[in-house]
């Protein structure tokens, strides 16, 4: 029996508790199914299944190997089917990799309209700062700030985000606007540790050293911060979105910024990729590209 056919059957036994059910979803005899196992089990040199009076459990190595089988046996399936044509109507789950002030800023609306369109598909989104392993994470695409390395797989491009220092109108009207990045010493300065530079900020042709008086963990918080008026912080112009366009924040030093940075969905396998993921691309792209937070 092929390796493939021995994870279907172990996958059946695994997923049933039972050898009988797993024999009769499999439509092979109960005595098929037991030579199959035992057959994985001596090869493996591992015991898999824990046979007791109430049916059979797993291993802990049985769990883990169960993991995998599912995983191997899910990719295989969608590749055979993006090939044979059968992947014509997306379903299935969707597995989309972002930053997390992303999906609030820009993605849910288009999240749900894409759902209504395809009722089929099940959109499952992850938080990722940092290109994810889309392979080794299960993840299916990916929406990326920054450059991507040239050996990355398929990427689409969706437009661009800046650097920024924002801070509230009512705490520039009382501190005034900085004229310069050299004056931000004058200033109260909210920090985002996370970023994993806390103490300085970056410029389009310098580097400026910070004191902060608050270091938050994240940048929704440094956000939430100086929304409070508390003092200016640094993110990048989509994490702020919505504050900026209703003016709750307001940008400052904006001949200074850094070099915007490009956006991007990232997929593997191209033309080959399972129907879920070529929907999503063809009904999202127009959408994220016609998104303001994208237009720098």
């Amino acid at each position: 029996m092929s390796q493939h056919r021995e994870m279907q059957v172990f996958l059946a036994v695994a997923q049933a508790r039972s050898l009988a059910a797993a024999a009769r979803t499999l439509q092979l005899s109960q005595a098929t199914v037991m030579r199959t196992i035992a057959s994985l089990e001596q090869r493996l040199d591992c015991t898999l299944l824990l046979r007791g009076p109430r049916g059979v459990g797993l291993s802990p190595a049985g769990a883990r190997f169960a993991d995998s089988c599912q995983r191997i046996l899910q990719r295989l399936d969608e590749a055979e089917q993006s090939v044979t044509g059968l992947h014509a109507s997306p379903a299935g789950q969707l597995t989309l990799a972002l930053p997390l002030l992303m999906t609030h800023q820009v993605l849910a609306p288009i999240a749900v309209d894409y759902l209504a369109a395809f009722p089929e598909v099940s959109l499952a989104t992850l938080a990722r700062e940092e290109l994810p392993r889309l392979l080794e994470e299960g993840i299916d695409l990916a929406l990326v700030v920054g450059h991507l390395p040239s050996s990355s797989g398929f990427a689409v491009p969706l437009g661009q985000v800046r650097p920024l220092i924002c801070a509230a109108p009512a705490y520039l009207q009382r501190w005034g606007r900085p004229a310069s990045p050299d004056a931000l010493a004058a200033h109260r300065t909210i920090a985002t540790s996370s970023t994993g530079h806390a103490g300085e900020w970056r410029f389009a042709d310098r580097v400026v050293k910070l004191a902060p008086q608050l270091t938050c963990s994240t940048p929704q918080a440094s956000i939430r911060a100086a929304l409070a008026g508390f003092g200016l912080t640094r993110c990048l112009s989509y994490e702020a979105h919505h504050e900026l366009q209703a003016g709750q924040l307001l940008a400052v030093l904006e001949d200074f910024a850094a070099p915007a940075l490009p956006v991007q969905l990232y997929y593997r396998e191209g033309r080959r990729a399972a129907a879920r993921v070529r929907s999503f691309l063809d009904f999202a792209v127009p959408r994220l590209r016609a998104h303001s937070a994208f237009q720098v």
